[in-house]
């Protein structure tokens, strides 16, 4: 059974620095493209960051450019996300997806964690 937990959330004030992680079983993460989607009340599911699962290419959306990272451990089966100088508007859950990376980059994958709440307050 594949699981994907994440972990890290919280509640923060703006400027502050989260950093998420995520605990992959079940699947071989190094054999898929990772990545850490975001949704925020009223809003659609925002693909926030892609890390390819052999070249480490990465994608960020716009919004979170030169503030966040994406990076993961093939060998611990992990991916991390460090979120800085959080904004408001970054508040959502957080939720770690792997699948292709094409796919990832339309919104789809073939596996979701059950996301993390990151609040920030102004």
């Amino acid at each position: 059974q594949v699981q994907l937990v994440e972990s890290g959330g919280g509640l923060v004030q703006s400027g502050a620095s989260l950093r998420l992680s995520c605990a992959a079983s079940g699947l071989t993460a190094s054999r898929y493209s990772m990545a850490w989607f975001r949704q925020a009340p009223g809003l659609e599911r925002e693909c926030v960051a892609v890390i390819s699962w052999n070249t480490g290419t990465t994608h960020y959306a716009e919004s979170v450019k030169g503030r966040f990272i994406i990076s993961r451990d093939n060998a611990e089966n992990t991916v991390q996300m460090q979120m800085n100088a959080l904004k408001p508007e970054d508040t959502a859950v957080y939720y770690c997806a792997a699948g292709s990376y094409r796919a990832v980059l339309r919104g789809q994958a073939d596996y979701w964690g059950q996301g993390t709440q990151v609040t920030v307050s102004s």
